[in-house]
């Protein structure tokens, strides 16, 4: 692996973002691209809390990072960023090109620069891919961030994007539980575009890995809820850096309790399919 020019455990680059992205005045020097950092958009939490309003634009998130993933205003689909083009995968599981004024509430992305590959073969499902990345992980340093791109043929995905949310907006997981849509592929080609996060981010977003998917013809994709690999590479680039922006003049944004606990609400969030919003809809109507 390459030589990094921090140590992410005892120096942590983290820039804060106040307002309209700070275009101006001192500000400015430290939104220079870092190619070291991952980008943030948001929190997670606050994703999950339903503070669906975009804070910067898709041509603001581009000076970022040319690789990774997120969502749009009223969560109105799924993002996957690729080769530095930024891919929409809306409600019926097609792909668009968003505007560069297209706002985004949540994402990450980085530049990336893989320093790390593994071929993958016959891998089952989803625990067995993320066990295999996560071997990776402890190898090289669990307290850092990985992007990862896998590229290859898929046996099997089940994908999911989401209707866009109207105002006034729910809890990100009761959204997806009434507007999730979801689609099956076999023998797909296409790439995986994922992000491991460590362990101290749980406060700010989804500890473990978060994936999205899109087809080789770039026509198809979305939140990869389910996965097993007939034959792919993994890319990983190791990252130290963290940089966050947060919006400022946004009274939604501020009167949130971002010290609540909403590990299960994203956990449902992230891994739920339809048919299991439906046995807990209907588990609970039996109570």
């Amino acid at each position: 692996m390459k030589q990094k020019m921090r140590l992410f455990a005892m120096l942590v680059c983290v820039t804060v973002c106040l307002g309209s992205f700070c275009h101006v005045g001192s500000c400015e020097e430290s939104l220079l691209p870092d190619r070291e950092s991952v980008y943030q958009v948001a929190l997670l939490q606050s994703l999950a809390q339903g503070h669906f309003d975009g804070i910067i634009t898709v041509g603001e998130l581009k000076a970022h990072g040319d690789t990774g993933i997120g969502t749009f205003e009223g969560v109105n689909g799924e993002m996957i960023v690729l080769d530095g083009v930024v891919y929409q995968a809306i409600y019926d599981g097609s792909i668009v090109i968003p505007p560069d004024s297209e706002t985004i509430p949540f994402s990450n992305v980085t530049f990336f620069e893989p320093d790390l590959q593994v071929r993958l073969t016959d891998v089952p499902d989803m625990a067995a891919l993320q066990e295999e990345l996560n071997r990776i992980v402890l190898e090289n340093g669990a307290n850092l961030f990985y992007m990862v791109r896998i590229t290859g043929v898929f046996s099997s995905l089940k994908v999911r994007s989401e209707y866009k949310q109207e105002k006034p907006y729910r809890e990100l997981d009761v959204a997806l539980a009434a507007d999730q849509t979801e689609f099956d592929y076999e023998n797909e080609r296409g790439t995986m575009v994922g992000l491991y996060c460590p362990k101290f981010m749980g406060g700010l977003n989804s500890i473990g890995w978060h994936f999205h998917f899109i087809t080789e013809d770039l026509a198809r994709g979305g939140h990869v809820l389910q996965v097993s690999v007939s034959s792919a590479e993994a890319a990983l680039d190791p990252t130290p850096g963290f940089a966050l922006a947060l919006p400022e003049q946004d009274a939604d944004f501020q009167s949130m309790d971002l010290s609540r606990n909403m590990d299960e609400a994203i956990h449902r969030a992230e891994t739920a399919t339809s048919a299991d919003a439906a046995a807990e809809e209907m588990a609970d109507g039996e109570k």
